[in-house]
């Protein structure tokens, strides 16, 4: 009996950790989007309202839009973008070491410093205009952060930097796992570079691109700091996402019970995402 209870014993620490700490808090979460709770009062049961409330929302679905739009724009090119940034770091010259720390340095970067430093970049009278006047490529100042139709899209740039050097690592590590030969062969036949990294090293590289891209994708549908920093959600509530939508109305309306409601949205899409990993992985591994 005891060999039997033996690998459970060895598993109990970590699954009252888990129990504890996600399963319980999930749980939790589920019981209050279904009650109006302000965190003073006692819950009062509401059932299924919350979500009514929640989908006829107009700030719910803008912030949703906005985290759905990162994702459709964000997520392709750090799946892409790396991998030419892997390939350009992977050759052993003199002082590249440098020149990948460099390149991973934004990701061990605190995001409130990188916040705090991109908002001052995207000043009207920042550096980014600065740079552009000087170049003569724009006239006036642009209002990068203020205007409506811009304001995502540089929050968007901010991420995809921090992010870049975190994927070039795993792409890194990829390319290790890339037979020499297959690039012996094609110098052999006087195949240029680009060629070789369009039909050696994407194709297999596969396995990490499905990696990245499923990583990148609840990265993107979880992004909060960024916004946090540099607009705040503004302006108009154009670069609010799903995340700042739940920390509005949990940490400054204090409406738990219609955030909790938000958060089991977002776990549902992140449960797909998650999903979608698993079959994509599973897919690319039978295919190699």
């Amino acid at each position: 009996m005891l060999p039997r209870l033996t690998p459970y014993l060895f598993l109990s620490p970590a699954l009252f950790i888990i129990g504890t700490f996600v399963f319980l808090p999930m749980l939790a979460a589920l019981l209050i989007s279904l009650s109006d709770y302000n965190m003073i009062e006692t819950p009062r049961w509401l059932g299924l309202a919350q979500y009514q409330r929640l989908f006829q929302d107009p700030f719910f679905w803008n912030a949703l839009g906005n985290s759905l739009l990162y994702l459709l724009i964000v997520v392709p090119i750090l799946s892409i973008a790396p991998i030419f940034l892997a390939v350009l770091v992977n050759k052993k010259i003199p002082g590249i070491a440098f020149f990948r720390s460099l390149y991973y340095l934004p990701v061990v970067t605190s995001l409130i410093v990188t916040g705090l430093m991109w908002k001052w970049v995207y000043e009207e009278n920042g550096v980014l205009n600065f740079i552009l006047q000087s170049l003569h490529l724009i006239n006036t100042p642009i209002a990068w952060l203020a205007d409506p139709s811009l304001s995502l899209f540089a929050v968007m740039a901010v991420t995809v930097w921090t992010g870049m050097g975190f994927y070039m690592v795993i792409y890194l590590a990829g390319l290790q796992s890339i037979p020499k030969s297959l690039y012996e062969a094609a110098e052999l036949q006087n195949i240029s570079r680009l060629k070789q990294t369009l039909f050696i090293t994407i194709p297999m590289l596969r396995p990490y691109i499905a990696l990245v891209a499923v990583i990148s994708s609840i990265a993107a549908m979880k992004i909060f700091e960024e916004i946090y920093v540099i607009t705040g959600g503004g302006p108009l509530s154009q670069t609010e996402t799903l995340v700042f939508f739940i920390y509005e109305n949990a940490f400054i309306e204090f409406d738990m019970g219609y955030a909790s409601a938000a958060g089991i949205v977002l776990f549902c899409v992140t449960f797909i995402l998650s999903i979608l990993n698993l079959l994509l992985t599973r897919e690319t591994t039978n295919e190699k």
